[in-house]
């Protein structure tokens, strides 16, 4: 297979986006990474996004968005994997110019949830569970986490302190972050004593409902060396699927699936996870970065907890996690995320992320989870100048 570059990224400012519609968030987030690609030449679009059916009573989102981009009878598909949508999606423009079908692949990430209340949020959302055995009996994604969240406190003794201390440093990372929906710095305070949703899950442990749309364009090494300008590479991905049902798994405290993924990106790749300079992950809530933490092999079962809280995972610290501010406080636009992790770590490696800036960032991780652990894709990502 051929090596695959991205040469341009592009977000939108995330948020409840009320005087947009859902064509108008992926068109914005792709004209402005075709801007900053410099390069308007497109062979593929491929779509992601996980409910704009539910949300927006829009299927056939593909030739919508290549529609409104001016990119008639380019060939475009939209993909679904629950909040892994936008990972997919990368991963599908990847192998379009792998492979060599196509010299210019297009991969967007959108969703548009503000358009339905919360019950019908929730009810979409919730669609990404097992229905007969999850969602029929009244489980929702806050339940489930909560209940990850109790059992690794029982084990390991992991503290609401430490559970609270993620969204603290996440926080902070998104306040200094132009597109996050929410990017103002919390208190362990503030965290620990918001509204409880799913015991011990409280508001501020959790990722919100977010409008959004993320945009990068891929093509080769040898077109991107063209450009004379800093891009990244994929060196390595990895793609894994456990149970849906969280009650299937043998250890609810083990992300299997992210394991898996991880160690078949960094394979890919000729890495160790000692190899990676930082990581943007699905911390959909904050438990979930602790584990996936865990899962990557970044320290070991029961230690995320007391390490977040050391601050490894700080800015400053020896692995920084989620620098973007993660989906605690840049937001969950569920099919967009995953593409957004991808805009995260090119900005990095690029050297142009600003105030949150990374120093020496070379190689990054990404993770992009769907449900409670039953999809990933994790890209490796290197920068070349």
């Amino acid at each position: 297979m051929r090596e695959v570059a991205i040469i341009g990224v592009g977000m939108i400012k995330w948020g409840e986006l009320w005087e947009k519609s859902l064509r108008d968030l992926a068109v914005e987030a792709a004209l402005n990474c075709l801007d900053d690609a410099t390069v308007d030449r497109v062979d593929a679009i491929t779509v992601g996004a996980m409910s704009s059916g539910l949300f927006n009573a829009q299927e056939h989102l593909a030739s919508v968005v290549s529609d409104y981009l001016g990119k008639r009878f380019t060939p475009a598909i939209r993909v679904e994997s629950a909040c892994a949508s936008g990972g997919l999606a990368v991963k599908t423009a990847y192998m379009e110019v792998a492979s060599g079908l196509s010299e210019y692949a297009l991969a967007i990430g959108v969703e548009k949830m503000t358009d339905v209340d919360g019950g019908e949020a929730t009810f979409a959302l919730a669609t990404a569970a097992d229905q007969d055995y999850e969602a029929f009996h009244g489980i929702t994604f806050p339940g489930l986490y909560a209940m990850m969240a109790n059992a690794h406190m029982h084990k390991y003794g992991t503290t609401l302190e430490q559970l609270s201390q993620v969204a603290v440093k996440n926080h902070y990372n998104g306040s200094m972050n132009p597109h996050a929906q929410f990017p103002m710095k919390v208190t362990l305070e503030q965290v620990m004593t918001s509204t409880m949703v799913a015991d011990p899950i409280r508001l501020l442990h959790c990722s919100p409902i977010t409008d959004g749309a993320a945009a990068v364009l891929l093509t080769t090494e040898e077109e991107a060396k063209k450009l004379n300008k800093p891009y990244a590479v994929i060196t390595g991905i990895g793609h894994a699927t456990d149970t849906i049902a969280l009650c299937q798994r043998k250890d609810i405290l083990k992300l299997a699936v992210v394991e898996e993924s991880a160690q078949r990106a960094l394979k890919m790749a000729g890495k160790t996870i000692r190899d990676i300079d930082f990581a943007e992950v699905h911390d959909c809530f904050t438990i979930a970065e602790i584990m996936v933490m865990e899962a990557l092999g970044m320290v070991e079962p029961g230690q995320g907890g007391p390490a977040t809280m050391n601050g490894l995972t700080a800015l400053d610290g020896d692995f920084p996690i989620n620098p973007s501010g993660g989906l605690k406080s840049k937001g969950h636009p569920v099919g967009a995320t995953g593409v957004a992790q991808i805009v995260e770590a090119v900005s990095q490696l690029r050297g142009k992320a600003g105030q949150r800036q990374i120093k020496n960032a070379r190689t990054a991780l990404t993770q992009n989870m769907g449900g409670s652990g039953a999809s990933s894709i994790v890209h490796i990502l290197e920068a070349r100048q």
